[in-house]
């Protein structure tokens, strides 16, 4: 019995600590905060992150859209595409992003919304088999930049990293890093099995007008 429960054991650790190496190795690659050490991109590949109940971002979400705008200011990206959670009328991550953006003076027509971006592997799916993009600069936290990487770059695209971090996100980092290493499994998963993304759709070029990605109403 004894030996059971230590073979057990030893898979159990296996799942998890494999697929964590893999996503680690595969994914590592050049991370910066400066945008003068970007180099230039069709887009900024924007992730999503939590909205709060009120419509407003959470800090994470609020640091990635100005870490975004930033690169835009730079002339490091040519166009920024926010990919999001939009799966409920009442929960908008892209739509709050995009708001963001137009306040702060951004281009209509270079802000594109995927509101089909459910996790990582679909936002990295989507962007290179629905916008066309070949090389994007990663928008997102540390913490996530691998698993991004990872995703993007078996999804078909060329990417770097442009990290999001400008405050202490206290104990909501502890959590998500113990759901990190979960999140990592199912990254390999998905490569291995090759999954399609939950939606696809009509292609909308990264290089036309953003704001055929809107949908109705468009603000």
């Amino acid at each position: 019995m004894r030996r059971v429960l230590l073979a057990a054991t030893g898979l159990a650790v296996a799942a998890v600590a494999v697929p964590n190496v893999l996503v680690a190795v595969g994914g590592s690659g050049p991370v910066t905060s400066d945008p003068r050490q970007v180099p230039h991109a069709q887009a900024a590949l924007v992730l999503g992150a939590q909205v709060k109940p009120d419509g407003t971002p959470s800090d994470m979400l609020f640091d990635r859209v100005r870490a975004a705008e930033d690169l835009y200011r730079a002339g490091r990206v040519d166009k920024l595409l926010l990919s999001g959670d939009h799966s409920r009328a009442d929960y908008d991550e892209v739509g709050t992003m995009r708001r963001m953006m137009l306040a702060d003076g951004i281009p209509a027509r270079d802000i594109f919304t995927d509101h089909a971006g459910f996790d990582t592997w679909d936002s990295s799916q989507r962007a290179k088999r629905v916008f066309g993009v070949t090389d994007a600069v990663v928008v997102t936290q540390r913490f996530h930049m691998a698993r991004a990487f990872y995703d993007a770059r078996h999804s078909g695209l060329n990417v770097t990293g442009f990290a999001a971090d400008r405050r202490d996100y206290g104990h909501v980092m502890r959590k998500l890093e113990v759901r990190e290493a979960a999140a990592r499994i199912k990254a390999v998963a998905d490569v291995v099995t090759g999954a399609s993304p939950r939606f696809l759709g009509a292609r909308i070029p990264i290089s036309g007008d953003g704001r055929e990605s809107w949908g109705p109403p468009v603000p």
